[in-house]
């Protein structure tokens, strides 16, 4: 077993980095195509929103029954089954005959794609302390950079040949990154040796007995509900007038929230640097700044970027500040206090997506905007209230 705690090469954080954002992809890839879902499969907007909402509850369940396995088994092994399953899960989306196996399929690789989270805490324990925040950064950076390709990509290559192109891409992708990072990934030995049920239960005691897992789990719901809401709705705004784009287009979009990738590597040094608190109020107030940009983008196509590119920023960067507080509380059970963040993150997700579908039937760009901006608003607040407390 090689040691950890020292030096990691930077080759290695790269594909780290890199198969962390291929395996996240897979539950964005739906995001810029749910109007051309609909219309393929003769279902409604809000029904195609569902898919989103399948692929972050299909995730929040994967965070909760499967990351815990990070701190049990090899993780070498455990990664590449795990992309393996997923590659097999994104064959079933690409040949759905219907809605309902379509959202099976997505549902299933957004389980296994849980992979993705897998790395980001075995990345941290390679890292020396001095350095973590920044390893983590660059493994987070090509995490978002996967999440927001997801939907250039996918736009793209739908324009081209289709929607199911999109999932046939993404599964000969996993096949090939499980051979690459078999050979490549260092062995560590599990953390625990806890019987599986055990370990389940020991998330639910890390969560009652640390406060600042509690509160980072928060920050993190309500900025990944309000990234979820702009995602989630922005398709159907994009498809109509006054904009009228195709796939290809909206896609595109993604491009704006690359400032987001950027965010994470700076707000890793600051949180090397002692200045997670601070940073974090920072960070969430540009959240809930972008959505006054965002409401305007309902007619200005200026407007709705610069407001992408300060969310993606500030959520991203909150982000980073939450994971390297939750990484500081136990080094022997950092892939159950990701599960515990991770999964309230998703679930945070699931139910905002849920809720922009409704709140664009129900009021349009308008009742969406809204909706983004209350969500950092709450997170903001409870900033404010727990200043001088461990956050």
């Amino acid at each position: 077993m090689p040691a950890t705690g020292t030096r990691v090469d930077g080759r290695l954080v790269a594909l780290l980095a890199f198969a962390c954002g291929a395996a996240v992809a897979n539950l964005y890839y739906a995001q810029p195509l749910l109007a051309a879902i609909a219309d393929d499969l003769h279902v409604g907007p809000g029904t195609a929103a569902l898919l989103v909402t399948a692929s972050q509850i299909g995730y929040a369940a994967g965070l909760l029954g499967v990351l815990p396995l990070g701190d049990l088994l090899e993780r070498r092994r455990l990664v590449t089954r795990l992309l393996l399953l997923t590659a097999v899960a994104l064959v079933v989306a690409a040949a759905a005959p219907s809605f309902g196996v379509l959202a099976i399929g997505i549902g299933v690789a957004a389980i296994t794609s849980v992979v993705a989270q897998i790395l980001v805490p075995y990345a941290s324990t390679l890292a020396a302390e001095e350095e973590r925040g920044k390893v983590v950064g660059r493994v987070m950076s090509g995490l978002l950079i996967g999440i927001l390709l997801a939907r250039t990509v996918a736009g793209l290559v739908a324009a081209a040949g289709g929607w199911r192109v999109v999932y046939g891409f993404a599964a000969v992708l996993m096949v090939a990154l499980a051979a690459l990072l078999h050979r490549l990934m260092p062995v560590i030995a599990p953390h625990s040796d806890l019987p599986y049920p055990r370990l389940l239960r020991s998330v639910g005691t890390l969560v009652r007995e640390e406060p600042v897992l509690r509160t980072r789990m928060a920050f993190g719901a309500l900025g990944f509900g309000s990234f979820s809401v702009l995602w989630t709705a922005i398709a159907f705004l994009l498809s109509r007038p006054p904009y009228g784009y195709g796939e290809a287009a909206i896609g595109l979009f993604g491009l704006a929230g690359l400032a987001g990738a950027l965010a994470a590597s700076f707000s890793g040094r600051l949180a090397d640097a002692g200045h997670g608190r601070a940073a974090t109020g920072a960070f969430l107030a540009c959240v809930v700044a972008s959505w006054a940009l965002l409401a305007l983008g309902a007619h200005s196509i200026f407007a709705l970027v610069a407001g992408i590119v300060l969310l993606d920023l500030g959520v991203q960067g909150a982000h980073l500040q939450n994971q390297h507080a939750v990484y500081g509380l136990h080094d022997q059970a950092r892939s159950r206090l990701n599960t515990a963040y991770m999964t309230f993150n998703f679930a945070g997700g699931a139910v905002a997506s849920a809720a922009a579908a409704f709140a664009w039937e129900r009021g349009g760009w308008g009742a969406v905007s809204v909706l983004g901006a209350a969500l950092p608003a709450v997170a903001l607040g409870l900033w404010v209230r727990m200043r001088g407390q461990p956050a």
